[in-house]
């Protein structure tokens, strides 16, 4: 149905001293603004009258503008700008929603605001890097937690980089960057001695980390895992589970499993031997350790590891035996 403004509209909304009365106007024009049914001149009189509202002393009608135009694309930046740069209540709606704000009023409303609004700005359908740095500079836990939550915000390495340096040893926020999809290498290779064991398991097998960080990880877990076995009623499903998490997400490689093996850490090697091989750990031991040339032949080439490297293996197998790693 088209609706018609005339300047009646404005004179009601002018002498009409009920706030209840003015919020009420305001929704039934913005709801219509962004329709298309305006003409050119019913479109000037709405905005005029928005504008007049945006300046209304009672908050309520300023809300109510608020929100009927937080997804209107139409509405002009002036007015959009202004209900942003209002207190909390009014701002916030256009602030979190409207595409009519710039990267640089969102910039300015983070310098020049609170954290509720820097918040707002955060869970943004979409935030920019350099909106994401600004966030990031406020060094608010609340703000940058919820900038990290979004999966709409793009954040440059630079940006990371400042929130360990600012968040150093904050397990809260390190731990919503771990969770992030994609994480640059650098950045998740500083987290790794940050975070909490159960953090940084997901850190290994969700990031890319170079094989001399994945493999300190397991090595220092393993270590963790046998000081377990020692304690009455402990158990060695650390590794395995390690092991098992890896493979899930494609990280069990030759590289990691041969390091660990050069290393001693006999329990990783048998538990991701066995892992790729498909077979019990119970029965891959059986095989690895078998004194003849055959048991380890087979559980090997079953693994898809590398041939030229099982001479190397072999070694490593009697030196761990010899040794008593």
């Amino acid at each position: 149905m088209k609706v018609s403004l005339t300047k009646a509209d404005i004179e009601k909304l002018m002498c009409d001293p009920s706030p209840a009365a003015r919020a009420d106007t305001v929704g039934k024009i913005a709801s219509h603004f962004g329709s298309g049914e305006f003409s050119d001149g019913e479109r000037r009189l709405a905005e005029e009258i928005f504008r007049i509202l945006a300046r209304d002393v009672e908050v309520q009608v300023r809300e109510a503008l608020s929100v009927h135009l937080k997804e209107c694309p139409q509405i002009p930046h002036d007015i959009a700008l202004s209900l942003a740069k209002d207190v909390d209540s009014v701002a916030i709606p256009i602030i979190e929603f409207s595409q009519v704000l710039t990267e640089d009023d969102l910039v300015e409303i983070i310098n020049a605001s609170d954290a509720a609004k820097q918040s707002a700005v955060a869970r943004r359908e979409t935030v920019s890097e350099s909106v994401s740095d600004a966030l990031v500079d406020t060094r608010n836990e609340d703000v940058v937690v919820t900038l990290m939550d979004n999966v709409g915000a793009e954040i440059s390495e630079r940006s990371f980089e400042k929130a360990i340096d600012h968040f150093a040893g904050n397990e809260t926020v390190n731990e919503r960057m771990v969770h992030r999809a994609k994480l640059p290498i650098g950045i998740a290779e500083r987290l790794v001695t940050m975070v909490s064991d159960r953090i940084r398991d997901h850190l290994v097998t969700h990031h890319e980390l170079s094989s001399e960080v994945t493999t300190d990880l397991i090595l220092g877990m393993r270590e963790r895992a046998t000081l377990s076995l020692v304690r009455p009623g402990g158990q060695s499903g650390d590794v395995e589970d390690l092991v098992r998490q890896l493979h899930e997400n494609s990280r069990l490689t030759p590289s990691i499993i041969l390091r660990a093996l050069c290393m001693g850490d006999m329990a990783f090697f048998e538990a991701a031997v066995a892992r790729r091989a498909g077979v019990p750990v119970v029965n891959a031991r059986l095989l690895i350790y078998d004194e003849g040339e055959l048991g380890l032949n087979s559980i090997y080439k079953k693994a898809l590891l590398p041939n030229a490297l099982l001479p190397a293996v072999r070694m490593a197998v009697e030196v761990a035996e010899e040794t008593g790693y």
